[in-house]
C-alpha cells in the first residue's frame, strides 16, 4: 500500500466529516488507506463514523490519551510506504498526495513534508513553515515583532521567514495539522513523544528528523484548509501551554535555561496586559448569500432556513455579477458540483473581500465554514 492516512478525532464530528470526504476524493487514484482515531468523543462522532463511513478503520479509544499517543496508535495500524498525520479539522483539495509524493522523489535527504496551510476565510496561516524555537525566537514570537517586522528574517525565525510562503523549501519545523513521510520514519523515530506537552510535540518530531541528516520540506504546491489555525484561542491558558510546550522541548534537547524561563514569563505578562487592552470587533454579520450549485432543489432547501436573501447561481464566474461591495456576502459551495481544489482556491483569491465562505460534504444536510478570520468555524444546517 502507498499511503496511510491518519485522522484523530476529539469531538469534531462535522469536520470529520468533510475531512473525511475531501481525502476519500484524494486518494481515489492511490492504492491508499484512511485510519480514524476518536480520543473518546461524546458528540456523536462515533454514531457518525459507523453510519457514514463503516468502511473506514475506525478506532475508537475509552479515554482521551491525547494528540502524540493518538497518533501513534493509528500508525501502529497503518501499512501504507507513506504516512499522513491530517487533523480533523483539514479540507485537502483532489490532488494534495498525488502532488507531494510525486514531489517527494525529487527531494534531497527528505524527512517531513508539510504544505501550505490557509484558515476557514482564505488566509495564509504562518505554523505551516517553522523555525527552532529556540528562546530568543520564542521570545521575538511571543512579542510578536513577527508581525511588527513581517519582512525581517531576524524577527521572523519562528514562522522560517527565509522562505516566503509560495516559495518551497526545507524549514526546521513543520506543523502537526498535515504531516507526510515515510512509515519507515516516523517508526524509527518512536513515533510522537508521548510526554509532550500541546504545541510541542510537532516540534519536538520534527526536530528529531534534523537531528537524523534529514531536510523537512514546505511545499505550497498544495494548499489544505485548517479551521483551527492560529487566529484562534489566543488567550492566557493557550500562553502558558506554549511556555510549557517550549519548556519541555528546549530541555529535551538543549539544556535548562534560567533566560529561558525569564524571556517567556516576560513574554505572557505582556501578552496578557495586551489581551486586557483589546477591543475585539462584533461577528460579522451577513447580509446576502450565494448558493452555488447545479441543484435548484438544494437551493430552495437552504432558503428555507435562512432569513436573509439568497441567489442562486451555477458557476462560481456568476457571482461577479450580483456584487455588493458594501454588504456581507456568504458563498455557500456545494461539494457535489464544485471539487475542493475549486473552492480552496476560490477562497485564495478572495480573501480579506467582503466574502466568507462555507461548503457542502457530498451528500449531507450541511455546510461548514468560517464567517471571519477569527472565527474556528460554524455549521449551516439545513
Amino acid at each position: 500500500m502507498r499511503l496511510s492516512v491518519i485522522i484523530l478525532n476529539f469531538n469534531v464530528k462535522h469536520f470529520l466529516e468533510i475531512c473525511i470526504k475531501s481525502v476519500e476524493r484524494a486518494i481515489s487514484d492511490i492504492e491508499a488507506e484512511i485510519i480514524v482515531v476518536d480520543n473518546a468523543s461524546t458528540d456523536g462522532s462515533k454514531e457518525m463514523m459507523e453510519a457514514v463511513f463503516p468502511h473506514i478503520k475506525y478506532i475508537y479509544l475509552k479515554k482521551n490519551v491525547g494528540f502524540p499517543k493518538g497518533n501513534n496508535i493509528g500508525v501502529e495500524h497503518a501499512s501504507g510506504e507513506f504516512i499522513c498525520v491530517l487533523n480533523p479539522d483539514t479540507i485537502v483539495a483532489e490532488d494534495s498526495f498525488s502532488t507531494l509524493l510525486k514531489h517527494y522523489n525529487n527531494l534531497q535527504n527528505p524527512g517531513i513534508i508539510g504544505c501550505r496551510l490557509i484558515d476557514g476565510s482564505g488566509n495564509f496561516l504562518p505554523e505551516s513553515k517553522r523555525g527552532i524555537p529556540t528562546p530568543l525566537v520564542a521570545l521575538y514570537k511571543v512579542l510578536a515583532l513577527h508581525k511588527l517586522f513581517p519582512k525581517s528574517v531576524k524577527f521572523n525565525q519562528y514562522y522560517a521567514g527565509h522562505l516566503k510562503q509560495d516559495a518551497a523549501g526545507s524549514v526546521e519545523i513543520l506543523v502537526g495539522a498535515f504531516m507526510l513521510m515515510k512509515r519507515s520514519l516516523y517508526n524509527n523515530l518512536g513515533g510522537f513523544d508521548e510526554r509532550c506537552f500541546m504545541y510541542a510535540d510537532d516540534i519536538d518530531l520534527s526536530y528529531r528528523v534534523l537531528k537524523l541528516q534529514l531536510n523537512n520540506y514546505y511545499l505550497p504546491q498544495v494548499t489544505t484548509i485548517h479551521f483551527k489555525g492560529e487566529s484562534t484561542l489566543k488567550d492566557e491558558k493557550y500562553m502558558n501551554r506554549f511556555k510549557e510546550a517550549m519548556q519541555f522541548f528546549y530541555q529535551k534537547h538543549f539544556k535548562k535555561s534560567w533566560w529561558f524561563n525569564v524571556v517567556m514569563n516576560i513574554g505572557i505578562t505582556l501578552f496578557a496586559f495586551k489581551k486586557k487592552t483589546e477591543i475585539y470587533n462584533d461577528r460579522i454579520e451577513i447580509d446576502h448569500y450565494i448558493v452555488v450549485s447545479d441543484s435548484q432543489l438544494l437551493f430552495q432547501e437552504v432558503s428555507k432556513v435562512l432569513k436573509k436573501p439568497v441567489d442562486w447561481v451555477r458557476y462560481l464566474e456568476d457571482i461577479a455579477a450580483i456584487e455588493q461591495p458594501f454588504k456581507n456576502i456568504e458563498i455557500l459551495i456545494d461539494a457535489d458540483y464544485i471539487s475542493y481544489k475549486t473552492y480552496i482556491k476560490f477562497m485564495d483569491t478572495h480573501k480579506n473581500s467582503n466574502k466568507s465562505f462555507k461548503i457542502r460534504p457530498t451528500d449531507s444536510r450541511f455546510f461548514i465554514g468560517s464567517n471571519d478570520k477569527n472565527d474556528r468555524g460554524e455549521i449551516l444546517a439545513f
